[in-house]
């Protein structure tokens, strides 16, 4: 019988659970799986239905992430189609006065530079800071043809409320402190940086990281009609859905993404929410072929595949939605260009 995975698995015994059945055993169940049980079936007993439908969805994110880390540590020897030390999507940030932007995120979330490529006058064609261990964040002066945009970041680190506290030091102006009140039951807050950028701030609850660590950095969209996003990326990138909660109207609460084991999460946009449109740039198996792939699911081209000066075979697309992809494929170090 092929074994199932862990987000199935736990999917299908909090579905038992929620309606008490007694949940099927599995034959290999998931180290995860098992710590995580225990704790459901103390909170499900909780009466709201809205309460156990969050519950579902955080285990399924904790699970996914868990599940998508052990993916990533095994097929690592593997990929050898990113670029070393680039090991997730990457928000690429467009705005007016790049260069305080890069300080803002090195005041605010302690990020270490590590590229910074002036232009003549001064403004930055490129740049790229890490925060965490690895995570990446680029960034550059918008221009005509990439226009600035506010985006939404979701950053994992080990004091929200220094953190938060940090942000607040350096320009960004608080919408909510952080709290242990999150459906997700991490302590989280929010801040809106000088740039307009929305950071959801968050330090692990009830739970721990894997050996390979924290993943600092993902991306955050929020859209309209999010579930046309997933069969849209999941025809065009070949991504996979690793955890998901809608409300009963089958609107998309939470979902995380995997794009070639690296993660995104996506919801619908509520309330005063405006949709936050990004600009992505993700490492992949083989760029030319996503690039064709993507615009025969209903992408438009911005740039073809083409070799870049600094090893990478690159192509941009933009989504249905707004979203600016850009894509890439490492091409090995003797591949760059004096």
């Amino acid at each position: 019988m092929h074994k199932r995975s862990p987000a199935v698995q736990l999917d299908r015994a909090i579905d038992a659970m929620l309606v008490a059945l007694r949940p099927e055993t599995e034959r290999h169940t998931s180290p995860a799986l098992a710590q995580l049980m225990p704790i459901a079936r103390a909170l499900s007993l909780l009466p709201r239905p809205d309460f156990k439908l969050a519950l579902k969805s955080d285990l399924q994110r904790r699970s996914s992430m868990t599940e998508s880390a052990a993916r990533t540590q095994v097929s690592s020897g593997t990929a050898h189609f990113r670029r070393p030390g680039f090991s997730n999507i990457a928000p690429y940030f467009l705005v007016n006065g790049a260069s305080k932007f890069l300080d803002f995120l090195i005041s605010a979330f302690e990020a270490t530079e590590h590229i910074r490529v002036p232009r003549p006058d001064g403004s930055i064609m490129h740049a790229e800071v890490a925060i965490g261990d690895s995570d990446v964040i680029e960034l550059a002066d918008a221009n005509e043809q990439y226009p600035p945009r506010a985006m939404a970041t979701h950053l994992y680190v080990p004091d929200a409320d220094a953190t938060f506290a940090r942000a607040l030091q350096s320009g960004a102006i608080a919408i909510y402190s952080p709290s242990d009140e999150h459906p997700s039951g991490d302590r989280w807050g929010a801040v809106r940086d000088p740039f307009g950028n929305v950071w959801y701030i968050a330090t692990p609850r009830g739970w721990e990281p894997g050996p390979e660590g924290l993943r600092a950095v993902q991306p955050y969209l929020h859209l309209r009609d999010a579930h046309n996003l997933i069969p849209f990326v999941e025809a065009a990138l070949g991504a996979e859905v690793l955890g998901i909660h809608k409300s009963p109207e089958g609107l998309v609460m939470h979902a995380t993404i995997s794009i070639a084991n690296a993660t995104l999460e996506i919801d619908e946009v509520r309330g005063e929410t405006l949709p936050t449109p990004a600009y992505l740039h993700v490492y992949v198996p083989d760029t030319d072929a996503l690039y064709a792939q993507a615009l025969r699911a209903g992408a438009t081209g911005v740039t073809p595949p083409s070799d870049a000066p600094y090893g990478d075979r690159t192509a941009t697309v933009k989504d249905p939605f707004g979203n600016t992809w850009f894509l890439a494929t490492y091409r090995g170090a003797n591949q760059i260009k004096p």
